[in-house]
């Protein structure tokens, strides 16, 4: 392939995100939740159990993909049809839901290329 070609080319690890039918919106959401970086493994557990728990309640329209824990903040991956569904499960849990943001695209390393 050209180099030209090549540079015209979409980019398949440049994905862009958009609700299609039967395939579910992913949602970043911001948690504030002071020193939770210091949450020992079991508070940890703890709280993803409970977690699964409402999931289950709440169906398959709703799934945690996973989290990234920070010093005061915990950051989840989320799929779900709306925003009001992901409301609704961390109300459900006792959690904060500081910040939801709905996913446009996924980047990885590869996108450089």
């Amino acid at each position: 392939m050209t180099g030209l070609l090549k540079a015209i080319q979409p980019r398949a690890s440049i994905q862009k995100l958009e609700p299609r039918r039967g395939i579910m919106p992913k949602f970043v959401i911001e948690r504030e939740i002071p020193g939770a970086g210091n949450l020992t493994d079991t508070q940890l557990r703890e709280v993803s159990q409970k977690s699964l728990n409402v999931l289950k309640e709440m169906g398959p329209e709703i799934q945690w993909l996973h989290s990234y824990v920070t010093g005061d903040k915990v950051y989840c991956v989320y799929m779900a049809p709306d925003e009001a569904t992901i409301r609704q499960h961390a109300s459900r849990v006792g959690l904060p839901a500081s910040r939801i943001s709905a996913v446009r695209r996924l980047l990885d390393p590869s996108s450089a290329e």
